[in-house]
């Protein structure tokens, strides 16, 4: 009798730990990404400041872009994505603070953007654009046989 209630525990257990694991595998799991904001730390940045004093307020850049003619450029980004186990994380937020300078590097302008503002550009998209070339395989394999009327076969979508 005593092993029969141990062994009923031990089964409860074994199911209270798998519903635990399935709960937790559901789960979003959300990042942050990039350069976090103080709060109201943008709002002390003026046109006129020097850029020491932006990088006071704001930290040290993302990344800068250089523009010898019109001056430079500060950009502070931020990222958050959210995923769920084994499927691809989605970006849920972006902001973008741009701090523009003008030649003697005092701010000449500031601007935010955020995700709506964007537009997805895929970089890495590992498919190679062959001017003309819009051939399907199968049009591909019958294009060169003979009798088959290659020129039709062409003409067919597969």
């Amino acid at each position: 009798m005593m092993n029969h209630t141990l062994g009923s525990k031990v089964s409860m257990w074994l199911v209270v730990g798998a519903v635990a694991t399935l709960m937790a595998a559901c789960s979003p799991e959300i990042n942050h990404r990039g350069y976090i904001p103080k709060a109201g730390a943008f709002a002390q940045v003026s046109e006129g400041m020097s850029k020491s004093e932006v990088e006071g307020i704001l930290g040290s850049p993302s990344t800068t872009a250089s523009a010898n003619i019109q001056g430079d450029s500060y950009y502070y980004i931020s990222s958050t994505t959210q995923g769920r186990s084994f499927l691809k994380p989605v970006e849920t937020n972006r902001e973008v603070i741009a701090v523009r300078f003008d030649k003697n590097d005092q701010v000449s302008s500031t601007a935010q953007y955020g995700l709506e503002d964007g537009k997805i550009i895929n970089i890495n998209s590992r498919k190679s654009v062959i001017a003309g070339s819009d051939l399907s395989i199968l049009q591909q394999l019958f294009r060169n046989i003979p009798g088959l009327g290659g020129g039709d076969v062409l003409k067919r979508k597969f």
